[in-house]
């Protein structure tokens, strides 16, 4: 039996790309570290998915990310326990990366892409992961082209399309940013060698194996430059909100 408690659950953070969108910024430091709200971005992924009770993290990494674990350790300081698994000599892709760091995740895990902020309903995730019986669900939103370019073809609850790049004009959602996965899904795909994550959604979704949730909170990223800002200005306004409230 699956268990419902997000304390029992781990959470990959896919922190291992180079980050070449927020150049020169990430030149020299891992995107996990950039400045948002005064503080490393990963400072603010960590408070809110223990906002919602989840416990442990296992990172990801890939470039300089022996800072991340420098700066972060093994989260106690946050509340959390981030355990690390290094790409080594190339660089995995997000569904590489994952790959190699299965023994840490266990048999069921959630995965965040490291540049996404996600103020959504985690527990509802994680229920709709248990009710669908599949072996993997992908967090939807009604994006309708918005904030980024949609990509997934969601209807009558079921996940149709999905592709980064192959778009069609159904394709009014996006991929949210938090998936969930049983660890055999990437059993067959090859271990220490380079693949998307997203070329493993796509083959589920083609053997309709890949469950959907709609989340209406819109999600927040630092994968460009605009962005970047946009979150600095949201988390900045909160930091003062909070601080007159106290």
């Amino acid at each position: 039996m699956i268990s419902a408690d997000l304390a029992d659950w781990s959470v990959a953070l896919l922190a291992g790309g180079l980050a070449t969108r927020l150049r020169p910024i990430t030149e020299k430091i891992p995107k996990a570290l950039v400045p948002v709200a005064g503080e490393p971005f990963l400072a603010h992924q960590l408070r809110l998915l223990h906002s919602h009770g989840l416990r442990k993290v296992v990172l990801c990494a890939g470039f300089l990310g022996e800072m991340i674990e420098a700066e972060f350790g093994d989260g106690a300081a946050f509340g959390m326990q981030i355990a690390y698994s290094f790409d080594g000599d190339k660089l995995l892709g997000t569904g590489g990366a994952l790959r190699r760091a299965l023994p840490l995740l266990g048999e069921k895990f959630l995965v965040l892409y490291g540049d996404s902020y996600l103020p959504m309903d985690y527990a509802a995730a994680v229920a709709a992961f248990v009710a669908s019986g599949k072996p993997a669900l992908m967090t939807v939103f009604n994006n309708a082209g918005r904030w980024d370019t949609s990509n997934v073809f969601f209807a009558d609850g079921t996940i149709r399309l999905y592709h980064k790049k192959n778009r069609v004009a159904e394709m009014q959602h996006i991929d949210y940013g938090l998936g969930i996965l049983r660890a055999e899904v990437l059993a067959p795909w090859p271990a220490e060698a380079p693949f998307d994550l997203a070329d493993v959604y796509a083959a589920l979704v083609a053997r309709q194996q890949l469950a959907g949730c709609e989340v209406t909170q819109r999600f927040y990223e630092i994968g460009s430059h605009a962005g970047l800002a946009e979150l600095d200005a949201l988390l900045s306004a909160q930091t003062q909100r909070n601080f007159r409230q106290d």
